[in-house]
């Protein structure tokens, strides 16, 4: 390392500055200087090796070069054509260095404050990447972090969170890069026949698992290439197998030939991504990759590195399609340590092991406890791989997995002389087996039916079940079959098995199926059909033996897919209601939409895979504990055809107040036993974590220095203490808005609209989603009776109404009309308004089930506000504040953002918004809402938990409560507003009235009234 006292801020000062007198030798020898002194960890060769006017052919010279780049250097690139003249010669000089020494080679342009990564893309350059400092400021530490990542000369880099999301993650030049390459790779060879059949079982796998919740693009699939090509390469690094070894072809690596060598099993193998292997160029791009790769220590992983890698690569939007929710290290860490509490004897399942944070945490507690114990190396690999295993549908997660349990593993026990053969039991497939157990298991064996209906392939491949037993073994088997037959040339007679046999230890009774299975493969590969089925079936087959009552483990641990029932694919909808309603734990109405697949998964694994006795530790959604939706689960006791199973929950923890908030929604972590069976519900006070992380996947020593555990108050009840709960109901879902809501508007020419009818127009909004947001406002004449005041969320403080909106509702006095409807015919602006918006929506919702009309009316929303009271009451549906109005205008219709209900009169009214814009009533509700990541989030009717009596005249309290309503909407009613958000008026309000006499009997009287 070359050390220096230059000024490294004045060098990146003097760079940026682009005032007038500096010439372009200025700026180049000032980046000759940056790259000479900046912390790129250079030795004193590398310095030599930065290179300036070097010859590039054609009497040109290269500005300047170093390792495999190029840099062109301007005054002021914002001058004129100085920037595309510029790209244009630089194209040039990355060409030459390309094609002369055959490696792949970028071009910077910078004139010191514009610093621009391009990447060459057939003859021309193709920006990549750019750097600036932001206006005013200068960030050397961020220019010195992107030109690294350009360069790739740091070495021996420790594989912090942070240093992955840097370097290798989406936003780094070096990720950009690749990405570009690769994506080049696909579309010049995207017709090849190996990248064409990839292609199509990568997208006809995800589509099985995933359903319409999976996307099928060139970009995902180039993504999960780089992906899994990114953690095969770290697998070799972590084995002590050098991937930027040249005698080692791109082939052998994403093959995993060196690992069957090695005779470590189940980690790198043949799968959907070892496409890039077989494309001219593909050779080329591994090594540089690997080349990237290797300069990380991934002997000194102390965490899920893996999950970091794919969190920064794969959007938020991806991952919550999916349902994806990658656990922090800290709690993985903690649930394993509550669950996991005897290591050697215990054998332990994540059914959804995403990355490997779990397993990563499992198997160090394994290894930790056999090393204690005095177990010899040996002898503590064999039992770790018998006692941890992790089971994923997805396959970029899977391959992360195993990738993360060697990690856990470690690189001195790998690299052992004594290491025993290993297979790393981390597979493919779908814990939930949606009804697959009735038609994979038989009496004799597993039968994989390999149609190109549900599953991917023709024929079936059965196996005995003598071979399940042993998984590494079957696994070894499994390769070496799969192996044999792509090595026979087609055509020719099926090779003898005697070898294997012997070798497998194959039982006499099996190696008639096993022989017949082998023939199968053989005729598949002769077809065409490629040799990933071996990877597909060594997967398929281990969730199935797992299920078999002798094969169920001790303990299940991990965090389940959280997936609504609202954003499940249509056919997965079905499935998931019919073994929710046959295990009881489906609670439909008006909570289907929320119901979420947590819930069915933790019952239907424990079901499948826990014996009895057996604990279980899941991270849930927090409302697990206390929403009806999940009433079901909280049981205990489960019954479905063929299946009984009790569970005894124990305490839960809930994580609510851990900041920063690790996921979208607030988490649990549910914890229970198996029984034979005594059930125990889900009903204990939970242990509240609480405190503040310096960042959110700290370590589990950070986060004990942070976190404080107390016991939680008692959860929400599912029983309304109130009589009040029956009367209100959500308002009506006004969807969508650009069809419904108006504004009266001039119409053209001088006659106007005309009597009784009002001209109007859509009224737009910057919050529209597609396909809407492009859709064309809506105009038209429509009968005056027909455009109503729309009273929504924004529309309500306490004790007083806003402005209401308007709103067209096609309700006559009767009914609600349709364009089937010849009623709507005697109204013809509403008619034509109505019929336009109908198709419109036929349009834009060709598959939906509901028509324009039922879905404005869903579940009755707004059918049932008809015909409505003199008196009503609304309040918010959600927020840190409860507020509360009357509506005294029978034509107002209420949005679903407000829960509505009609009063008896106005003293009975004026009660209930008394009660309701309380302080009391608020902390009382508090403990009960369903929480966003920071704050409480709804109150829906979990306000009617309070007992909140029905208004009695006779009882003083309530009629001064009445009184000091009244008092408060005229206090009100004076306050001037200024034009800010209606949050911020709703406080003025609240601070209003709470600093006023009459506030502060209100709160008193309520206080009394809810006892």
């Amino acid at each position: 390392m070359t050390t220096t006292s230059v000024d490294l801020p004045l060098i990146v000062g003097r760079l940026a500055d682009r005032r007038a007198g500096r010439t372009e030798a200025n700026v180049q020898s000032d980046l000759h200087m940056l790259l000479a002194i900046a912390p790129f960890e250079l030795d004193d060769d590398d310095i030599q090796d930065i290179t300036l006017e070097a010859p590039a052919g054609q009497r040109r010279r290269i500005d300047v070069e170093m390792g495999h780049a190029v840099f062109e250097v301007k005054r002021d690139l914002r001058v004129g054509n100085v920037r595309a003249d510029a790209v244009e010669q630089l194209a040039g000089y990355v060409r030459s260095r390309t094609e002369t020494l055959l490696q792949r080679y970028v071009g910077v342009l910078t004139d010191g404050a514009e610093w621009h990564l391009y990447h060459l893309e057939g003859d021309d350059l193709r920006l990549v990447s750019s750097f600036e400092h932001a206006a005013g400021a200068l960030d050397p530490e961020g220019l010195i972090v992107w030109l690294e990542s350009v360069l790739t000369t740091a070495q021996r880099i420790t594989p912090t969170p942070l240093e992955i999301q840097r370097r290798l993650g989406a936003t780094s030049p070096g990720h950009k890069l690749d990405v570009v390459e690769l994506t080049a790779l696909y579309e010049a060879n995207r017709e090849h026949p190996e990248v064409i059949l990839k292609r199509e079982l990568w997208a006809k796998l995800l589509t099985t698992a995933l359903g319409t919740a999976f996307t099928d693009r060139d970009a995902l699939f180039v993504e999960h290439t780089l992906l899994v090509a990114t953690a095969e390469i770290i697998a070799h690094a972590v084995v002590g197998i050098d991937p930027t070894d040249t005698t080692i072809g791109a082939r052998s690596l994403l093959g995993g030939e060196l690992f069957a060598v090695s005779e470590v099993g189940g980690v790198v193998e043949s799968d959907f991504f070892d496409w890039v292997a077989e494309v001219p160029g593909g050779d080329r791009f591994v090594k540089t990759l690997a080349r990237n790769l290797t300069r990380f220590e991934w002997g000194e992983v102390e965490h899920d590195v893996m999950k970091i890698l794919y969190e920064s690569v794969i959007s938020k939007e991806t991952r919550h399609s999916l349902g994806e929710y990658y656990t922090p290290d800290w709690l993985a860490a903690e649930v394993v340590k509550e669950t996991v509490t005897d290591p050697l004897s215990q054998r332990v399942l994540d059914p959804a092991c995403g990355s490997g944070t779990f397993l990563f945490h499992c198997v160090r507690a394994h290894l930790t406890a056999a090393e204690a114990a005095g177990v010899p190396g040996p002898e503590a690999l064999e039992n770790v791989t018998r006692h941890v295993v992790g089971v994923d549908v997805h396959p970029v997660a899977v391959t992360f997995a195993r990738v993360t349990y060697l990690l856990a593993i470690g690189m001195d026990r790998l690299q052992a002389e004594d290491r025993p053969p290993l297979s790393i039991p981390v597979y493919l497939g779908d814990s939930v087996q949606w009804g697959q157990e009735r038609t994979l298991l038989t009496s004799d064996g597993l039968t994989v039916p390999t149609d190109d209906g549900a599953q991917l392939f023709a024929d079936e491949l059965k196996f005995p079940d003598r071979l399940l037993e042993d998984a590494s073994r079957f696994d070894r088997l499994v390769s070496e079959l799969s192996k044999k037959a792509t090595q026979r040339a087609a055509g020719t007679p099926v090779p003898s098995l005697a070898a294997t046999f012997r070798r497998f230890a194959v039982h006499p009774n099996d190696q008639a199926m096993v022989a017949q299975t082998f023939a199968t493969m053989c005729k598949l590969n002769d077809e065409g059909r490629n040799h990933i089925w071996g990877y597909y079936v060594r997967n398929l087959a281990r969730p199935i033996w797992l299920a078999q009552p002798k094969n169920r483990v001790d303990v299940l641990v991990g965090n389940p897919p959280w997936l609504a029932y609202r954003f499940m694919p249509a056919s997965l909808q079905s499935t998931f209601r019919t073994m929710s309603e046959d295990r009881e734990v489906w609670a439909g109405a008006s909570v289907a939409t929320s119901q979420d697949l947590s819930g069915l998964f933790l019952v239907r694994t424990a079901e499948l895979y826990l014996k009895e006795g057996g604990r279980f530790g899941y991270v849930m959604p927090l409302a697990v504990l206390s929403r009806r939706q999940y009433a079901g689960l909280r049981t205990g006791r489960y019954v479905a055809p063929g299946h009984r199973t009790t569970l005894a929950f124990d305490t839960p923890w809930d994580m609510h107040k851990v900041k920063p908030s690790f996921f979208p929604v607030p988490a649990a972590v549910v914890f229970g036993q198996r029984t034979a069976s005594a059930s125990v519900p889900l009903t204990q006070p939970a242990e509240l974590w609480s405190g503040r992380l310096p960042v959110a996947n700290a370590s589990q020593e950070v986060a004990q220095q942070h976190l404080h555990r107390a016991t939680q108050e008692a959860q929400a009840s599912s029983e309304y203490a109130s009589p009040y709960a029956a009367r209100f109901a959500q308002g009506a879902t006004v969807v969508p808005r650009v069809l419904h809501i108006v504004e009266q508007h001039s119409t053209p020419g001088r006659l106007g609209a005309g009597a009784g009818r009002v001209s109007v127009r859509s009224l737009r909004s910057n919050k529209e989603k597609e396909p809407w947001k492009s859709h064309p406002s809506q105009t038209g004449m429509v009968e005056r009776q027909f455009v109503r005041p729309l009273l929504i969320g924004d529309s309500l403080l306490p004790y007083r109404l806003r402005d209401p909106l308007r709103v067209v509702v096609p309700w006559d006095g009767e009914r609600l009309l349709c364009g089937a409807d010849d009623h709507l015919d005697f109204y013809p602006g509403l008619a034509t308004w109505w019929r336009q918006g109908e198709q419109a929506w036929k349009t834009h919702k060709p598959d939906a089930k509901l028509s324009l009309r039922d879905r404005f009316d869903y579940q009755r929303g707004l059918s049932q506000q008809f015909p409505a009271s003199q008196h009503r009451v609304i309040y918010n549906k959600s927020g840190m504040y409860l507020a509360a109005a009357r509506v005294s205008d029978p034509s107002a219709v209420v949005d679903q953002a407000l829960y509505w209900a009609a009063a008896a009169n106005a003293d009975e009214a004026r009660f209930l918004v008394a009660v309701l814009n309380s302080e009391e009533m608020t902390k009382r509700v508090r403990p009960l809402q369903a929480r966003g990541q920071h704050n409480p989030r709804h109150f829906v009717k979990f306000v009617w938990q309070a007992p909140v009596p029905l208004y009695d005249p006779n009882d003083a309290r309530h009629t001064e409560l009445a009184m000091l309503a009244a008092e408060a909407e005229t206090l009100v009613e004076g306050m001037e507003f200024p034009q800010v958000s209606f949050e911020a008026l709703r406080r003025r309000v609240r601070e209003a009235v709470a600093a006023s006499s009459v506030g502060q009997r209100i709160e008193e009287l309520v206080s009394e009234v809810l006892g």
